[in-house]
């Protein structure tokens, strides 16, 4: 059995009139260090099925585990800790507090549910190393390149050392050169950690730098 699996997933959005069917039957399978690019114009469902990856929203139907657990049969309390310990997310926008360092932003997922530990502080400071940032560690968001903060947000991604990372995307507000690099720095990070990645973007280019290529149309993968 693959490390993430998806079997037959379904989402619908009640309407006034019949429900809308967003995804059709969407399976899919990646094992550890696998990484998968999803193609489609908008509207055809890929933000919508990277959300329920992400555990942030229900499918209607359908069924999808990490590892071996389904994340869906977990009560919320045990849910959101699933979520915040095994899955990792980037956006468009990097969401970056302005009011702390790029270090402190990094470490945000963890002072999130407790303080920091030494090695927190330490994978911290080694994940912005690997992003290239480690001389700029201790600069406010306002003090950053685009790509820079894009690059504190990937790190900030990977701090809590999950096994799925998704991201929506993640080079959309940054022009060519900076899209490439940054996606090259993803996958030169994750690659030692064996990490799978999933990434939702409308660039064939940046696509095609992964391993793996889907299209997703009118809710159906091709």
């Amino acid at each position: 059995m693959a490390d993430l699996c998806v079997n037959n997933l379904t989402k619908d959005f009640p309407t006034r009139q019949d429900p809308l069917r967003v995804l059709r039957d969407v399976s899919l399978g990646l094992d550890q260090g696998d990484n998968l690019a999803i193609l489609g114009p908008s509207g055809s469902g890929k933000s919508t099925l990277l959300h329920i990856l992400g555990t942030l929203d229900l499918p209607t139907s359908g069924q999808v585990q990490l590892g071996d657990i389904d994340p869906f049969q977990l009560a919320p309390p045990q849910l959101a800790d699933f979520r915040g310990q095994r899955i990792g997310f980037i956006f468009q926008e990097h969401y970056l507090l302005p009011q702390l360092s790029a270090l402190e932003n990094v470490l945000v997922p963890i002072l999130a549910i407790g303080r920091a530990e030494p090695a927190d502080v330490d994978r911290g400071r080694t994940l912005l190393e690997c992003v290239g940032l480690i001389d700029r560690m201790d600069h406010h968001p306002a003090e950053l390149s685009g790509g820079e903060r894009q690059r504190v947000a990937v790190a900030r991604a990977l701090v809590r050392e999950p096994d799925l990372l998704l991201a929506d995307e993640p080079t959309g507000n940054l022009d060519r050169t900076n899209a490439v690099s940054v996606t090259e720095m993803l996958l030169n990070v994750l690659s030692p950690e064996n990490k799978m990645l999933i990434v939702v973007t409308h660039s064939q280019e940046i696509a095609s730098m992964l391993n793996q290529q889907v299209e997703l149309i009118e809710g159906r993968l091709q």
